[in-house]
């Protein structure tokens, strides 16, 4: 069972190259491919922008190949990426396409993209329909991933699109294409008021599941810490993956670790996540 984690924390404060080669020196198996900064979002205009960064311009794909080299370079890979958001204005489309393209670059072979939150099936089938031929030209396949709303009535996360096991199937069923497969989020799925849990996500999505989002937190917040820090019960997590023949990366998405440090030990909170990582794949391995 190969390890990762996403560039996203490290990146913000050293960039994605050195990002990197720091996962690598961590003595992770991969990189998780950050496309955060592609484009800018104004949540009061609801209109996407570029942005400074180099994925937002014309040489984001040189940019792609060089962070891919770097990878080669230290001794690993991009196994996954993870796309802009939100996916509830149809503008992002062709952000969503330019992930997918400077995934393929990097080497990756599954861009995660999230659904729109409070899309049906059928509405969130029509994007991923519009994405899937431009992602089979690529070799990439696309992950719809498990979604959360907030309710500050109840004081808890409440349904949102892929959220349960009957939604996040109806969303596959809707598409019915190899090239769109799942990506489960563990720490959301054991929110108070998700109303299911990652065991329960694994077992019935199944051969579907090809990806990963491992985190912690204290089962009501999104917490994104270290795993084996807070709440979520991991054997049985690991037992069901291990029943389903989940086949990817276990990826590590815990960047409030890193940020909760201010990235002053950025080292030593990287070997930290590996550690953890390890511990999952070797408990895996040994089932």
């Amino acid at each position: 069972m190969k390890i990762s984690t996403q560039t996203d924390a490290a990146s913000a404060y050293f960039g994605e190259r050195k990002a990197v080669e720091l996962i690598a020196g961590a003595g992770f198996d991969a990189w998780d491919f950050s496309m955060f900064g592609m484009t800018g979002y104004d949540y009061k205009t609801k209109t996407f922008s570029e942005t400074a960064h180099p994925l937002s311009g014309s040489n984001r794909l040189r940019f792609a190949r060089e962070l891919r080299h770097i990878g080669n370079e230290c001794g690993i890979e991009c196994n996954q990426s993870h796309a802009p958001f939100p996916s509830i204005m149809p503008q992002i489309r062709d952000w969503l396409l330019r992930a997918i393209e400077c995934t393929a670059e990097a080497g990756g072979k599954i861009c995660v993209i999230h659904p729109d939150n409070n899309g049906s099936p059928e509405q969130n089938a029509e994007m991923y329909n519009e994405l899937l031929p431009f992602a089979k030209q690529c070799g990439v396949r696309i992950a719809t991933e498990n979604m959360w709303n907030w309710s500050r009535e109840l004081g808890h996360s409440v349904f949102a699109a892929c959220a349960t096991p009957e939604s996040f199937n109806a969303h596959l069923d809707a598409v019915i294409d190899d090239y769109l497969v799942a990506c489960l989020d563990i720490g959301h799925a054991e929110m108070l008021g998700s109303d299911t849990c990652a065991v329960e996500m694994v077992e019935k999505l199944g051969p579907r599941l090809q990806a990963l989002h491992i985190h912690d937190n204290d089962k009501l917040n999104d917490s994104h810490q270290l795993p084996f820090s807070m709440s979520i019960d991991f054997p049985p997590i690991i037992n069901a993956l291990k029943k389903v023949g989940y086949p990817g990366f276990f990826t590590l998405e815990c960047d409030n670790y890193i940020s909760s440090h201010r990235g002053e030990r950025i080292a030593e909170d990287l070997r930290d996540m590996r550690s953890a990582a390890k511990r999952l794949a070797e408990m895996f391995e040994n089932l």
